[in-house]
């Protein structure tokens, strides 16, 4: 699941004036939407599928698909945002990519085996990726910079809304896989067809060639130059190390609610999934608005990016010293907050040690390495821990361990208080 990251354009792009009034609106639906795909689908209707396929080695299976399917989301969005760029128009792009997940989605739901069902979710991750890579790149295209905090706010709601809609449409169809992945397709199609009727595209030139080639190892050394800022480095490695401990958990969710919850009676997996996600999400959306405030107000970071990261860690011990329904509504909402305060706070760390201003959209580019790589790890490595350990008690201390050590990372960072 893509994370929420600030991107940055260079100043001199011109930006439209007219016609912005009710673009916010629709880039908090064509965003909610991706997320309702993205947590409805990796949260429950895959893993539900995955075991219904086989259920003596779902685990493994998950972090397989999981993990090969990450990677191709993370190598097709900024192909998919290079082509947007280079076209000079977004609304193909949107729609396109929204009408061919709704075929992708159809197609994952009608597959009986994991073989197809990891070919058929590869294809959806691309196919949402052209369809995010699109719509993300509409704020800087048509918003004013100085409504972009404004606008960043509303797009940033996305994720609690739409995290918990694709949940409850997913937890609702659990029995009928076939039919959520139908309903959270026809969702982010219809979001995309309202975002094209009502944003029409503006005239923007074609993007420039470069002017002369440059060696592919030049390149890529300039673009990971960042790294060889000392509090840059920090950073990253803290973002990295905390994003691994909360998904290698995350995306294991309605398995531990299944094998290792004891859940009350008449309560399934799949329902407490449309309870806990709601909470968590509450939470998160609390503690980033909270803690952004907070930062700001006192002109302190580091004490909210250390705080939230080691809470991570410290409640990854509630469900093993208390595997009940009452834990984990008390973890998930405890979790929720931890994660939502870090990403929000952090996130203003890294922009205050970026090494040069006018490198910052390069810069940040780097920083969701930090984001994504881990997403792509954590299947494999989750599933490993559970199968060669024994059991989720382990994966919650392996995911605990990561969080305390994102939470010691930030300490040698020097030029942020």
């Amino acid at each position: 699941m893509p994370l929420p990251t600030e991107y940055v354009r260079p100043a001199a792009v011109a930006v439209p004036a007219s016609g912005q009034r009710g673009l916010p609106a629709l880039l908090l639906s064509a965003n909610a939407s991706m997320y309702a795909v993205y947590m409805g689908v990796g949260s429950v209707l895959l893993p539900t599928q995955v075991a219904a396929i086989d259920p003596h080695h779902k685990v493994a299976l998950l972090g397989l698909i999981g993990g090969v399917s990450s990677v191709f989301a993370t190598a097709c969005n900024p192909v998919a945002g290079a082509l947007s760029d280079r076209s000079g128009r977004r609304g193909p792009w949107v729609l396109g990519g929204a009408l061919a997940s709704l075929a992708g989605l159809a197609l994952l739901g009608s597959v009986r085996t994991a073989l197809l069902v990891g070919i058929a979710w590869c294809l959806v991750q691309v196919t949402m990726n052209v369809y995010q890579a699109a719509v993300t790149a509409i704020v800087p295209d048509r918003i004013p910079p100085a409504r972009r905090g404004t606008a960043s706010a509303v797009v940033g709601l996305a994720l609690p809304v739409g995290g918990t809609l694709g949940v409850l449409i997913a937890s609702r169809a659990a029995g009928r896989p076939a039919v959520g992945y139908l309903v959270l397709g026809i969702v982010v199609a219809a979001a995309a067809v309202l975002l094209t009727a009502l944003c029409r595209d503006v005239p923007r030139g074609r993007a420039a060639e470069p002017a002369s080639a440059v060696p592919r190892r030049s390149r890529v050394a300039a673009a990971l130059s960042a790294l060889n800022s000392r509090d840059f480095r920090w950073a990253f490695v803290g973002r990295a190390l905390m994003v691994l401990g909360y998904f290698s958990v995350v995306g294991y969710q309605l398995y531990i609610l299944e094998d290792h919850i004891a859940l009350p009676k008449g309560l399934s997996a799949a329902e407490a999934m449309a309870v806990l996600t709601p909470v968590s999400m509450a939470a998160t959306a609390l503690s980033t608005l909270a803690g952004g405030l907070l930062s700001d107000r006192w002109n302190r970071r580091k004490v909210f990016v250390g705080i939230s990261a080691a809470l991570a860690g410290a409640v990854m011990a509630v469900p093993v010293v208390w595997p009940t329904w009452s834990g984990m509504l008390v973890f998930s909402t405890l979790n929720g907050l931890a994660f939502g305060c870090f990403m929000a706070v952090d996130t203003a760390v890294v922009t205050l040690v970026l090494p040069r201003a006018q490198d910052a959209a390069r810069d940040l580019g780097v920083l969701n390495i930090a984001n994504a790589g881990p997403q792509i790890v954590a299947p494999f490595v989750a599933s490993a821990v559970v199968t060669a350990l024994g059991g989720y008690t382990p994966l919650f201390l392996f995911g605990g361990a990561l969080s305390l050590l994102g939470a010691l990372a930030i300490l040698p960072i020097r030029g942020v208080r």
